[in-house]
């Protein structure tokens, strides 16, 4: 229903994108950083050791789909 904010606020990750052709964007996040998640893209996190991050999402019909 609309964008999503991803925060990290501790360690690092690395936020990857999938865009609607088929193209996969990474951004690296550091603590204090975040990336804006536009609507309908799907997106996971990596985490090579720790992180921490707030997701911030509009939530209704939000869909999960397996990695």
């Amino acid at each position: 229903a609309g964008d999503e904010v991803v925060v990290c606020t501790h360690g690092a990750m690395v936020l990857m994108q999938e865009l609607a052709d088929g193209r996969v964007v990474t951004t690296p996040l550091a603590a204090g950083e975040y990336a804006i998640n536009p609507a309908g893209v799907w997106h996971t996190a990596d985490v090579a050791e720790s992180a921490t991050a707030i997701f911030i999402t509009a939530g209704e019909g939000t869909q999960h789909r397996a990695r």
